[in-house]
């Protein structure tokens, strides 16, 4: 026998659909319906409210025709799993890689992924980040409109392929990072609102009807989003959730959801004996999100920061449009590898008021630091990425940049070799009216940040879609090569130098020059040169310091005493000629 039960506390009549058949469903307390039926194997079901058409379970495990389908049982206990004692790197050592698994490969599916783990676990990642794989409308899309947060879309393959991609990455040493959405579902195949009180009658968010997280019924609400969090943890064997725009989550309960959502996930952490995370993304440079619990904070364990991408796509663009208009100088990238935030309380053009907050404790070992993410190349009008914007030279300065700031650094699918296809925001929407509004949508929000509306790539065609496909034959050709080659030098190096890590922000061991576009870092006993300027300049060398080149971007720089010479557009690291300490 099977127990299938369904939360709809208003409904007066709820039946199970079982193939054809209709059964009558007992209520129970709570708001509960429950029934247990005889079936064999896997079977497709649904549920009717009063009479009406059958709905997809809200906690469906598996939705193998789409969202808009009947769900199906599925048993995530007979899956044997073969990872035992895999513990991943704290994230003071991570290093993360973001990637879309529906263009990450040819197949756009779990299985394809695992093609290339390879060249991830090469490169020194330590952290896979899956974008959304929750079941959403339509083949292709970027995740963030799912509407069935406890099965995997399947477009990208059934249940048991996403065991086998994580269980693909812990034997490669490579911890998996759930992207999970809990401040909005998308708007084809949310059927929520008719089983009950799922979201708030007050102020949504810029995606939609924001969650009921405070309202009457909340609890039942809270416990759907939390537990459907927990089992990409349990169910999937994943090792931390990102928690996307938890700023856009509407709680003013003494318990907040976020809350909530560490305490149950430290349980289930001590219930599996494996130590499980959580970072979120936040623009609003609120650094209680990441203080423990015991000083009053959410007890998150990092952030992504905002302000360092911002600061540094400002500065070697020139872009000045829409959020970029709160930053531009080499101060601003100063002020992030200093402070861990530019925004801490200081006014905001953008904002028309003053934004974050300061926190003297911060460390950047709290912080995931990048120079690319789906976001920031996706909300452009066609997606394209900062390598359309700058030099090959300069492209590498940003990388030493990155991969040399004491934050968790982040990279972004194919930003490791510079690859030239890029990342538009897509989705696939049945509704043609529907996909109208999101094009309308799409414009409006472009012509209120930037000037480039008009080129806006189609979201809902399925060749903006396919110009996301990564192409896996660049890396091993002209500058793609050698970026990636760079890229996993300095990566090298950062594993190499323990003074490299995650960790204490730099305070004054950062400074710079607004004339002549450099940034100058020290880290331990290297000095690290990060010039983005057209000319070349003499730069003073720390004379407490050793000299000895550890790495370039190029040869174009030479030491005259207490000076070094550096040409346009160079990244330089001088340290002692020693074997270096290994993390």
């Amino acid at each position: 026998m099977t127990r299938f039960e369904v939360w709809a506390p208003r409904a007066e009549q709820v039946e199970l659909v079982l193939r054809t058949e209709r059964m009558p469903m007992r209520r129970a307390d709570g708001g509960w319906w429950r029934r247990e039926a005889a079936v064999e194997g896997e079977v497709d079901y649904a549920f009717a409210l009063d009479g009406g058409e059958p709905l997809p379970d809200p906690r469906s495990r598996w939705q193998p025709d789409g969202v808009l389908a009947p769900s199906r049982t599925f048993d995530h206990g007979r899956h044997h799993w073969r990872d035992r004692g895999f513990s991943p790197e704290p994230l003071a050592r991570a290093l993360f890689y973001e990637l879309h698994v529906g263009s990450f490969s040819a197949e756009g599916t779990f299985a394809g992924a695992i093609a290339h783990l390879d060249h991830i676990r090469a490169l020194g990642v330590t952290h896979v980040e899956l974008m959304p794989v929750a079941a959403f409308s339509g083949e292709f899309g970027w995740g963030y409109d799912g509407v069935a947060p406890f099965a995997p879309h399947p477009a990208y393959g059934p249940p048991d392929s996403l065991k086998e991609l994580v269980e693909a990455c812990h034997s490669r040493g490579l911890a998996v990072v759930f992207d999970v959405v809990h401040n909005h579902l998308g708007p084809e195949g949310n059927f929520l609102p008719r089983f009950g009180p799922y979201f708030r009658d007050r102020a949504g968010t810029d995606w939609g009807p924001a969650p009921n997280f405070d309202g009457p019924d909340s609890d039942e609400v809270r416990r759907y989003f939390i537990d459907s969090a927990l089992a990409w943890l349990r169910d999937y064997h994943g090792d931390g959730l990102r928690l996307d725009a938890v700023h856009a989550i509407r709680d003013s309960s003494p318990f907040p959801f976020l809350e909530e959502l560490r305490s149950a996930v430290d349980a289930l952490a001590l219930a599996l004996g494996r130590p499980l995370f959580l970072i979120a993304e936040s623009d609003a440079n609120d650094p209680r999100l990441v203080r423990s619990r015991r000083d009053g904070g959410i007890g998150l364990d990092a952030m992504w920061s905002d302000d360092f991408h911002h600061a540094l796509h400002a500065l070697v663009t020139g872009e000045r449009s829409g959020y970029y208009a709160d930053f531009g100088s080499c101060a601003d990238v100063v002020d992030a590898l200093a402070h861990g935030m530019v925004y801490a309380g200081r006014y905001s053009a953008f904002h028309r008021r003053r934004h974050g907050r300061a926190d003297p404790e911060l460390s950047g070992s709290r912080l995931v630091g990048f120079v690319q993410n789906h976001d920031q190349v996706g909300n452009r009008a066609r997606g394209d990425r900062i390598a359309a914007s700058v030099s090959f030279e300069r492209l590498q300065v940003l990388a030493g940049l990155l991969l040399t700031a004491p934050f968790v650094p982040l990279l972004f699918q194919g930003e490791e070799w510079a690859a030239a296809s890029p990342f538009p925001f897509f989705c696939d929407y049945r509704d043609a009216e529907l996909c109208a509004a999101v094009c309308s949508g799409r414009r409006d929000a472009l012509r209120a940040g930037a000037s480039e509306a008009a080129d806006l790539a189609d979201p809902c065609a399925r060749e903006t879609f396919l110009s996301a496909k990564l192409d896996w034959r660049e890396p091993g050709a002209g500058r793609h090569q050698a970026m990636f080659a760079w890229v996993r030098s300095l990566i090298a190096l950062r594993r190499r130098w323990r003074w490299l890590g995650a960790g204490r922000l730099l305070g004054p061991d950062v400074r710079c020059s607004e004339k002549e576009s450099w940034i100058v870092l020290r880290r331990g006993p290297l000095q690290v040169f990060a010039h983005f300027g057209s000319e070349g300049v003499s730069l003073p060398l720390d004379p407490s310091s050793p000299r000895a080149p550890v790495l370039a971007s190029r040869g174009d720089f030479r030491i005259e005493g207490d000076r070094v010479e550096l040409a346009r557009d160079l990244f330089v690291v001088l340290g002692p000629d020693l074997p270096s300490e290994r993390l």
